[in-house]
């Protein structure tokens, strides 16, 4: 084990093996000494596998304190974990299989055979199960084995994790995240968020994703505290919980869901001293209404697949809605024109780059992608679009691919949603562009609105009329139930271009 070792850094925060570490829904606890013993099971049993250094673990299993000992038995055997969505169907896992060529990979017992066909297909020299309950062959494998392991050396460049971007554009591609990458931003996060054994996180994300592993998960193991481990987004669960705990790291949807609930008051919240939201962007109204609720302003922070967290609003100081705040200590981030990547000066809008110890070091197997997204300075090209402006704070107005350019002008959506959302009676809002025969994109408002909302296509465009340049002005302005979201909160836009790509056909 050397000192860039991610599971060096989880064993000197461990050093009180009776502490808490985990307790799960149905009253399940684990203390350190567990996190221990348990995490050196799965990599005894991984290495009895066949899995060497450098080797990858593709792990397709259900939230369970076992699927988290999976991955640290990962860590401790030199192995790459590569966490897989647990709702991507086989023949969707084919193509991530067939990319990262696993050594092992650890499925839902129910899916098998399935998995052992596809596991031939590919070559992968071993299929093992573990489910919702951490039972399983390899769970089996590895309560039999001894609770100690001497860890694999690894160095700070060498790969701790392989996670696949959510594809919404062209095929998935596999991030390459360092122990060095991890680790510096646990310990940064742990510092800045001012995590300590006192804290007690409510978890209620899902594990194969960089928010609830990494960002969650890892910020706990640096810092010696412990968390409740819940299944999923459950707000009646997590009001009932919410005595116990003094942290929750959510997405969006967390808090307008609770904000649903009639339990949530300052009451309810009175122990907590942080609530932190990411993933997604999180609408000003929310911030405000949930801290004349509780009394706690939200803290929302900025990060990706690629790079961990960049940016956070401050712990002590003023938390601004609509904002993702500062640059995190040890990260340089600067807005930049997107096809020249000059330097923009505060205020301008352009492609948010980063650079630092959290940030990947590129795609797997995919060296020529890799090196079009960096810079020749280091700087990785992010491809969301930002701006700073004259306090420092750091401002999210986008995706590049979601640009709209409409008669040969840009148009930002988060500037035209911010327009939509203040509107009375509108829920939230997406801007998109579709194909329009004159204007080459027509800028097109979704629009979700209150049940009781009087409000009509005509009267969102007479309201926006005088506040918005008339190249901004939405063409159309179409109502929905709701809009389409992958498991992390984020809307979609790709599934609403394509299912308004012919309104303008004409």
């Amino acid at each position: 084990m050397t000192s860039n070792h991610l599971f060096s850094f989880i064993a000197e925060a461990a050093t009180l093996p009776e502490r808490p570490f985990l307790e799960t829904r149905q009253g399940r606890k684990l203390d350190y000494g567990d996190m221990l013993a348990g995490s050196a099971r799965f990599a005894q049993a991984l290495t009895k596998l066949g899995v060497a250094p450098g080797d990858r673990v593709a792990a397709q299993v259900e939230k369970s304190p076992e699927a988290l000992l999976l991955y640290l038995g990962c860590v401790r055997a030199g192995a790459a974990f590569l966490p897989l969505n647990t709702a991507y169907t086989i023949a969707e896992l084919e193509y991530f299989i067939g990319d990262a060529e696993p050594s092992l990979i650890v499925g839902d017992p129910a899916k098998h055979e399935a998995f052992r066909a596809m596991a031939a297909k590919a070559k992968v020299r071993a299929v093992e199960t573990l489910d919702v309950d951490g039972k399983g062959s390899l769970a089996a494998l590895a309560a039999r084995a001894p609770g100690e392991f001497e860890d694999a050396p690894r160095g700070a460049d060498d790969l701790a994790a392989i996670l696949y971007t959510s594809g919404t554009t062209g095929r998935s591609k596999g991030a390459m995240l360092s122990h060095a990458n991890l680790a510096s931003n646990a310990a940064t996060l742990a510092r800045y968020w001012r995590f300590s054994e006192e804290d007690v996180l409510l978890h209620a994300l899902p594990i194969y994703h960089t928010h609830g592993l990494f960002v969650a998960t890892n910020t706990i193991l640096f810092s010696g505290a412990s968390m409740i481990f819940m299944p999923k987004l459950d707000p009646d669960e997590l009001l009932r919980q919410m005595p116990r705990a003094t942290v929750m790291m959510g997405v969006p949807t967390f808090y307008t869901r609770l904000l649903r609930h009639p339990g949530l008051n300052r009451e309810a919240t009175r122990h907590m001293r942080l609530f932190v939201s990411g993933s997604a962007p999180l609408l000003a109204e929310t911030h405000r209404e949930w801290q004349e609720r509780t009394g706690h302003a939200i803290l929302e922070r900025y990060g990706m697949t690629e790079t961990n967290m960049n940016t956070s609003n401050p712990y002590v100081g003023e938390r601004i809605a609509g904002t993702v705040g500062y640059p995190l200590p040890g990260v340089t981030l600067r807005i930049a024109e997107p096809e020249s990547g000059a330097a923009l000066p505060k205020g301008s809008i352009g492609v948010i780059e980063v650079k630092g110890p959290n940030v990947f070091s590129g795609y797997w197997r995919m060296p020529e992608k890799t090196k079009a997204e960096f810079r020749k300075d280091g700087f990785f090209i992010t491809g969301d679009l930002g701006k700073i402006d004259e306090r420092g704070y750091v401002h999210i107005v986008g995706r590049g691919k979601d640009l709209v350019i409409t008669g040969g002008f840009n148009v930002y959506p988060k500037e035209v949603e911010t327009e939509i959302d203040a509107l009375p009676g509108v829920v939230e809002s997406a801007v998109i562009g579709c194909p329009h025969a004159d204007f080459g994109e027509g800028v097109t408002a979704v629009v979700v609105k209150r049940e009781d909302a009087q409000l009509d296509e005509q009267a969102v465009l007479k309201a926006l009329d005088g506040r918005l340049a008339k190249f901004k002005l939405p063409k159309r302005v179409l109502f929905v139930e709701d809009l389409p979201r992958n498991t992390m909160g984020k809307v979609q836009k790709n599934v609403l271009r394509d299912a308004h790509k012919d309104i303008y056909v004409r």
